[in-house]
Protein backbone atom coordinates (compact mmCIF):
# COMPACT_ATOMS: atom_id res chain seq x y z
CA UNK A 1 0.00 0.00 0.00
CA UNK A 2 1.16 3.34 -1.14
CA UNK A 3 0.71 6.38 0.85
CA UNK A 4 2.31 10.07 1.80
CA UNK A 5 2.37 9.75 5.50
CA UNK A 6 2.21 6.30 7.23
CA UNK A 7 1.50 6.63 11.28
CA UNK A 8 2.24 3.69 13.64
CA UNK A 9 0.00 3.43 16.67
CA UNK A 10 -4.07 4.23 17.30
CA UNK A 11 -3.39 6.00 20.93
CA UNK A 12 -3.05 9.62 21.67
CA UNK A 13 -0.33 10.42 19.59
CA UNK A 14 -1.10 8.86 16.74
CA UNK A 15 -5.14 10.45 16.53
CA UNK A 16 -3.47 13.74 17.06
CA UNK A 17 -1.11 13.36 14.35
CA UNK A 18 -4.05 12.03 11.94
CA UNK A 19 -6.48 14.63 12.97
CA UNK A 20 -3.81 17.56 11.87
CA UNK A 21 -3.52 15.79 8.54
CA UNK A 22 -6.96 15.38 7.84
CA UNK A 23 -6.94 19.08 8.20
CA UNK A 24 -4.62 19.84 6.19
CA UNK A 25 -6.18 18.03 3.53
CA UNK A 26 -3.01 15.17 3.52
CA UNK A 27 -2.94 11.48 2.58
CA UNK A 28 -2.17 9.22 5.42
CA UNK A 29 -2.92 5.89 7.03
CA UNK A 30 -3.45 4.43 10.56
CA UNK A 31 -2.02 1.54 11.44
CA UNK A 32 -2.12 -0.27 15.46
CA UNK A 33 -1.10 -3.63 16.67
CA UNK A 34 -3.99 -3.92 19.07
CA UNK A 35 -7.72 -4.33 17.63
CA UNK A 36 -8.59 -1.59 18.88
CA UNK A 37 -7.77 2.72 19.17
CA UNK A 38 -6.07 3.69 22.40
CA UNK A 39 -5.53 0.01 23.70
CA UNK A 40 -3.23 1.31 26.39
CA UNK A 41 -5.86 3.60 27.70
CA UNK A 42 -8.64 1.10 27.47
CA UNK A 43 -6.42 -1.37 29.86
CA UNK A 44 -5.01 0.90 32.55
CA UNK A 45 -6.37 0.32 35.96
CA UNK A 46 -9.70 1.71 36.51
CA UNK A 47 -8.99 4.62 39.18
CA UNK A 48 -6.44 6.19 36.81
CA UNK A 49 -7.00 10.34 36.14
CA UNK A 50 -5.23 11.98 34.25
CA UNK A 51 -2.80 14.44 36.05
CA UNK A 52 -2.80 17.14 34.43
CA UNK A 53 -5.68 19.64 33.74
CA UNK A 54 -8.40 18.81 31.01
CA UNK A 55 -8.02 22.70 29.99
CA UNK A 56 -4.31 21.61 28.81
CA UNK A 57 -4.61 18.39 28.11
CA UNK A 58 -7.04 17.65 25.06
CA UNK A 59 -5.61 17.08 21.40
CA UNK A 60 -5.95 19.16 18.83
CA UNK A 61 -8.48 20.74 17.59
CA UNK A 62 -11.05 19.34 20.37
CA UNK A 63 -11.15 20.85 24.13
CA UNK A 64 -12.66 18.14 26.20
CA UNK A 65 -16.67 18.67 26.95
CA UNK A 66 -17.30 21.53 29.86
CA UNK A 67 -18.85 18.40 32.01
CA UNK A 68 -15.92 16.63 32.41
CA UNK A 69 -13.81 17.18 35.51
CA UNK A 70 -10.54 19.14 35.89
CA UNK A 71 -9.19 15.40 36.02
CA UNK A 72 -10.42 13.31 33.59
CA UNK A 73 -11.37 9.51 34.47
CA UNK A 74 -9.85 7.17 32.41
CA UNK A 75 -13.24 5.90 30.95
CA UNK A 76 -13.97 9.36 30.19
CA UNK A 77 -10.96 9.82 28.53
CA UNK A 78 -11.67 6.17 26.47
CA UNK A 79 -14.72 7.87 25.55
CA UNK A 80 -13.04 11.35 24.47
CA UNK A 81 -10.26 9.46 22.17
CA UNK A 82 -13.60 7.67 20.64
CA UNK A 83 -15.33 10.81 19.82
CA UNK A 84 -11.51 12.31 18.17
CA UNK A 85 -11.23 9.55 16.34
CA UNK A 86 -14.92 9.36 14.51
CA UNK A 87 -15.01 13.11 14.55
CA UNK A 88 -11.59 13.25 11.44
CA UNK A 89 -12.81 9.90 10.53
CA UNK A 90 -9.69 8.23 11.50
CA UNK A 91 -9.86 4.51 10.72
CA UNK A 92 -6.62 2.76 11.64
CA UNK A 93 -5.91 -0.87 10.02
CA UNK A 94 -5.60 -2.83 13.19
CA UNK A 95 -3.78 -6.18 14.31
CA UNK A 96 -0.75 -4.75 11.78
CA UNK A 97 2.37 -5.33 14.23
CA UNK A 98 5.55 -3.68 12.52
CA UNK A 99 8.49 -5.72 12.10
CA UNK A 100 10.42 -3.48 10.35
CA UNK A 101 11.33 0.19 8.98
CA UNK A 102 14.07 0.64 6.32
CA UNK A 103 14.91 3.34 4.01
CA UNK A 104 13.78 2.85 0.14
CA UNK A 105 13.96 5.20 -2.86
CA UNK A 106 13.38 8.82 -0.74
CA UNK A 107 10.85 7.24 1.28
CA UNK A 108 9.78 3.92 3.81
CA UNK A 109 8.82 0.49 3.72
CA UNK A 110 7.40 -0.21 7.00
CA UNK A 111 6.63 -4.50 7.08
CA UNK A 112 3.52 -5.94 9.65
CA UNK A 113 3.54 -9.52 9.33
CA UNK A 114 0.61 -8.89 7.59
CA UNK A 115 1.52 -6.41 4.87
CA UNK A 116 3.92 -3.85 3.39
CA UNK A 117 3.63 -0.35 3.50
CA UNK A 118 5.31 2.15 1.41
CA UNK A 119 5.29 5.77 2.65
CA UNK A 120 6.86 9.06 2.01
CA UNK A 121 7.15 9.98 5.79
CA UNK A 122 6.55 7.82 8.83
CA UNK A 123 4.99 8.98 12.06
CA UNK A 124 6.07 6.65 15.08
CA UNK A 125 3.70 7.27 17.41
CA UNK A 126 3.20 4.13 19.20
CA UNK A 127 3.82 5.45 22.95
CA UNK A 128 6.24 4.83 25.74
CA UNK A 129 3.98 2.06 27.03
CA UNK A 130 4.35 -0.10 24.47
CA UNK A 131 6.18 -3.38 26.48
CA UNK A 132 5.87 -3.97 30.27
CA UNK A 133 9.19 -4.01 31.81
CA UNK A 134 9.59 -7.23 33.85
CA UNK A 135 13.15 -7.12 35.59
CA UNK A 136 15.33 -10.60 37.05
CA UNK A 137 15.12 -10.10 40.62
CA UNK A 138 16.99 -12.16 43.03
CA UNK A 139 15.25 -15.25 43.76
CA UNK A 140 11.96 -14.23 42.77
CA UNK A 141 11.27 -17.68 41.44
CA UNK A 142 11.59 -19.21 44.87
CA UNK A 143 8.46 -16.75 45.56
CA UNK A 144 5.46 -18.98 46.20
CA UNK A 145 2.84 -16.26 46.26
CA UNK A 146 0.94 -14.55 43.12
CA UNK A 147 3.19 -12.17 40.77
CA UNK A 148 2.16 -9.72 38.19
CA UNK A 149 2.96 -6.47 36.24
CA UNK A 150 0.72 -3.58 36.91
CA UNK A 151 0.15 -4.25 33.16
CA UNK A 152 -2.19 -6.48 34.50
CA UNK A 153 -3.57 -5.10 37.44
CA UNK A 154 -7.26 -4.00 37.20
CA UNK A 155 -8.23 -3.03 40.58
CA UNK A 156 -7.79 -3.81 44.34
CA UNK A 157 -10.77 -6.35 44.62
CA UNK A 158 -8.66 -9.35 44.34
CA UNK A 159 -6.26 -8.21 46.97
CA UNK A 160 -8.68 -7.14 49.89
CA UNK A 161 -6.90 -8.60 53.01
CA UNK A 162 -3.85 -9.81 51.36
CA UNK A 163 -0.23 -8.27 52.20
CA UNK A 164 1.14 -7.22 48.41
CA UNK A 165 4.71 -6.16 47.89
CA UNK A 166 4.46 -3.02 45.33
CA UNK A 167 8.24 -3.30 43.45
CA UNK A 168 8.79 0.52 42.45
CA UNK A 169 7.35 3.65 43.49
CA UNK A 170 6.93 5.49 40.23
CA UNK A 171 3.44 7.50 39.51
CA UNK A 172 2.15 3.92 38.56
CA UNK A 173 3.28 2.22 41.88
CA UNK A 174 2.29 4.76 44.41
CA UNK A 175 -0.50 4.89 42.94
CA UNK A 176 -1.61 1.52 43.01
CA UNK A 177 -0.34 1.22 46.26
CA UNK A 178 -3.08 3.93 47.78
CA UNK A 179 -5.26 2.22 45.65
CA UNK A 180 -4.50 -1.06 47.66
CA UNK A 181 -4.59 0.47 50.73
CA UNK A 182 -8.22 2.61 50.06
CA UNK A 183 -9.93 -1.39 49.49
CA UNK A 184 -8.23 -2.72 52.25
CA UNK A 185 -5.46 -4.84 51.32
CA UNK A 186 -1.96 -3.82 53.51
CA UNK A 187 0.85 -2.55 50.58
CA UNK A 188 4.05 -2.02 51.02
CA UNK A 189 6.11 0.03 48.33
CA UNK A 190 9.52 -1.28 47.51
CA UNK A 191 11.50 1.84 46.62
CA UNK A 192 15.15 1.41 45.65
CA UNK A 193 16.39 4.92 45.10
CA UNK A 194 15.34 8.28 45.75
CA UNK A 195 12.66 9.85 44.35
CA UNK A 196 10.65 13.32 43.69
CA UNK A 197 7.40 13.73 44.46
CA UNK A 198 4.89 16.79 43.87
CA UNK A 199 1.39 17.08 45.14
CA UNK A 200 -0.90 17.29 41.61
CA UNK A 201 -2.30 20.29 43.84
CA UNK A 202 0.26 22.99 45.61
CA UNK A 203 -1.62 25.52 47.49
CA UNK A 204 -4.61 25.00 45.61
CA UNK A 205 -2.96 25.62 42.13
CA UNK A 206 -2.73 22.66 39.90
CA UNK A 207 1.42 21.66 39.74
CA UNK A 208 0.84 21.60 35.62
CA UNK A 209 0.32 25.17 35.85
CA UNK A 210 2.90 26.08 38.39
CA UNK A 211 5.55 23.93 36.02
CA UNK A 212 4.53 25.93 32.72
CA UNK A 213 4.85 29.42 34.98
CA UNK A 214 7.70 28.40 36.52
CA UNK A 215 9.82 26.30 33.34
CA UNK A 216 11.17 30.05 31.73
CA UNK A 217 13.33 30.80 35.05
CA UNK A 218 16.85 30.11 35.31
CA UNK A 219 17.38 26.17 36.03
CA UNK A 220 19.76 26.73 39.43
CA UNK A 221 15.99 29.47 40.64
CA UNK A 222 13.62 26.63 40.13
CA UNK A 223 16.53 24.10 41.64
CA UNK A 224 16.81 26.13 44.84
CA UNK A 225 13.21 26.50 45.13
CA UNK A 226 11.25 23.69 44.68
CA UNK A 227 12.71 21.71 47.15
CA UNK A 228 11.88 24.54 50.20
CA UNK A 229 8.42 24.59 48.35
CA UNK A 230 7.74 20.87 48.33
CA UNK A 231 9.14 20.21 52.06
CA UNK A 232 6.21 22.95 53.38
CA UNK A 233 3.59 21.12 50.80
CA UNK A 234 4.66 17.62 51.97
CA UNK A 235 7.20 18.02 54.94
CA UNK A 236 10.44 16.10 55.46
CA UNK A 237 9.56 12.73 54.27
CA UNK A 238 12.74 10.95 54.99
CA UNK A 239 11.92 9.53 58.51
CA UNK A 240 9.04 7.65 56.44
CA UNK A 241 12.25 6.15 54.09
CA UNK A 242 11.61 8.47 51.02
CA UNK A 243 14.48 10.22 50.21
CA UNK A 244 15.12 12.99 47.48
CA UNK A 245 17.48 12.04 44.97
CA UNK A 246 20.73 14.18 44.17
CA UNK A 247 19.65 15.37 40.95
CA UNK A 248 17.17 17.63 40.73
CA UNK A 249 13.40 17.95 39.43
CA UNK A 250 14.13 19.20 35.80
CA UNK A 251 17.48 16.85 35.48
CA UNK A 252 15.73 13.89 35.84
CA UNK A 253 12.95 15.20 33.35
CA UNK A 254 15.36 15.69 30.76
CA UNK A 255 16.90 12.15 31.60
CA UNK A 256 13.62 10.74 30.98
CA UNK A 257 11.92 10.13 34.50
CA UNK A 258 9.60 12.47 35.74
CA UNK A 259 8.16 13.46 39.16
CA UNK A 260 5.58 11.26 41.19
CA UNK A 261 2.21 13.54 41.29
CA UNK A 262 1.03 12.80 44.67
CA UNK A 263 -3.05 12.18 44.49
CA UNK A 264 -2.74 11.04 48.74
CA UNK A 265 -0.20 8.14 48.92
CA UNK A 266 1.84 10.44 50.93
CA UNK A 267 -1.43 10.94 53.31
CA UNK A 268 -1.70 7.23 53.40
CA UNK A 269 2.65 6.42 54.17
CA UNK A 270 1.90 9.07 57.25
CA UNK A 271 -0.61 7.43 58.50
CA UNK A 272 0.75 3.76 57.93
CA UNK A 273 -1.81 2.54 55.68
CA UNK A 274 0.69 2.22 52.90
CA UNK A 275 4.63 1.19 54.32
CA UNK A 276 7.52 1.81 52.63
CA UNK A 277 10.88 -0.33 52.53
CA UNK A 278 14.48 -0.46 50.74
CA UNK A 279 15.62 -2.48 47.75
CA UNK A 280 14.81 -6.22 47.55
CA UNK A 281 17.77 -8.35 48.47
CA UNK A 282 16.37 -11.53 47.89
CA UNK A 283 12.60 -13.06 47.77
CA UNK A 284 11.98 -16.10 49.87
CA UNK A 285 9.18 -18.59 49.30
CA UNK A 286 6.83 -16.79 51.56
CA UNK A 287 8.04 -13.02 50.96
CA UNK A 288 11.22 -10.82 50.74
CA UNK A 289 14.01 -9.84 52.73
CA UNK A 290 15.58 -6.34 52.14
CA UNK A 291 18.91 -4.47 51.50
CA UNK A 292 18.23 -3.52 55.53
CA UNK A 293 17.92 -6.72 56.74
CA UNK A 294 14.80 -6.56 57.53
CA UNK A 295 12.62 -9.60 56.41
CA UNK A 296 8.82 -9.60 55.49
CA UNK A 297 5.65 -12.07 54.50
CA UNK A 298 3.54 -11.01 51.30
CA UNK A 299 0.74 -12.71 49.61
CA UNK A 300 0.87 -11.24 46.33
CA UNK A 301 3.97 -9.18 44.40
CA UNK A 302 2.95 -6.70 42.19
CA UNK A 303 6.04 -5.16 39.56
CA UNK A 304 5.79 -1.14 39.01
CA UNK A 305 8.74 -1.19 37.39
CA UNK A 306 7.50 0.28 34.04
CA UNK A 307 7.31 0.12 30.76
CA UNK A 308 9.91 0.90 27.33
CA UNK A 309 8.51 2.09 23.98
CA UNK A 310 9.72 -1.45 21.75
CA UNK A 311 10.68 1.13 18.82
CA UNK A 312 14.23 -0.43 18.90
CA UNK A 313 13.07 -3.55 17.58
CA UNK A 314 11.96 -2.53 13.90
CA UNK A 315 13.55 1.15 14.01
CA UNK A 316 17.16 0.88 13.08
CA UNK A 317 19.33 2.98 15.52
CA UNK A 318 21.06 4.63 12.33
CA UNK A 319 17.25 5.96 11.54
CA UNK A 320 16.33 7.38 15.37
CA UNK A 321 15.38 10.91 14.33
CA UNK A 322 15.69 12.80 18.07
CA UNK A 323 13.62 12.34 21.03
CA UNK A 324 10.83 13.79 19.85
CA UNK A 325 8.68 16.07 17.39
CA UNK A 326 10.72 18.16 14.86
CA UNK A 327 14.49 17.70 15.06
CA UNK A 328 16.26 18.65 11.96
CA UNK A 329 17.25 15.34 11.85
CA UNK A 330 13.74 14.36 11.66
CA UNK A 331 12.90 16.71 9.23
CA UNK A 332 15.70 15.71 7.12
CA UNK A 333 14.69 12.06 7.15
CA UNK A 334 10.48 12.61 7.35
CA UNK A 335 10.77 10.22 10.33
CA UNK A 336 9.28 11.57 13.09
CA UNK A 337 8.58 9.98 16.77
CA UNK A 338 5.31 11.71 18.72
CA UNK A 339 4.57 11.45 22.22
CA UNK A 340 7.74 10.09 23.58
CA UNK A 341 8.95 13.42 25.33
CA UNK A 342 7.03 13.47 28.83
CA UNK A 343 8.08 17.04 30.01
CA UNK A 344 7.07 18.72 33.43
CA UNK A 345 4.50 20.46 31.57
CA UNK A 346 2.62 17.37 30.74
CA UNK A 347 2.83 14.91 28.27
CA UNK A 348 -0.64 15.42 26.41
CA UNK A 349 0.34 18.85 26.50
CA UNK A 350 3.26 18.02 24.36
CA UNK A 351 1.43 15.42 21.75
CA UNK A 352 -0.40 18.51 21.12
CA UNK A 353 2.50 20.43 20.35
CA UNK A 354 4.65 18.12 18.35
CA UNK A 355 1.09 16.96 16.11
CA UNK A 356 0.86 20.77 14.76
CA UNK A 357 4.88 20.87 14.19
CA UNK A 358 4.95 17.28 12.33
CA UNK A 359 2.02 18.57 10.32
CA UNK A 360 3.13 21.53 9.39
CA UNK A 361 7.01 19.83 8.79
CA UNK A 362 5.24 17.33 6.59
CA UNK A 363 3.29 19.64 4.43
CA UNK A 364 6.78 22.13 3.97
CA UNK A 365 8.12 18.99 2.51
CA UNK A 366 5.30 18.08 0.22
CA UNK A 367 5.10 21.48 -1.07
CA UNK A 368 9.07 21.09 -2.23
CA UNK A 369 8.66 18.65 -4.24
Amino acid sequence: MDTNVLIVGAGPAGLAVGACLRRAGLDFVIIEKAHEIAPAWRHHYRRLHLHTVKALSSLPHVPFPKDYPRYVPREKMVAYLDAYAERFELRPRFCETVTSVRRNEGGYLVETGTDTFSARQVVIASGSNAEPVVPSLPEMEAFNGRRLHSADYTDAAPFAGQSVLVVGMGNTGAEIALDLAECGARPTLSVRKGVHIVPRQLFGLPIQMIAIATRPLPKAVNDRLFPIILDLALGNLEKYGIVRPKQSILDQVDAGRIPIIDIGTVKAIKSGGIKVAPDIKRFTERGAIFVCGRQAEFDSVLLATGYRPGFEKFLPTELWPGKGGVTRRASELGLYLVGFHNPVTGLLREIGREAVAVTADIERRSSSR
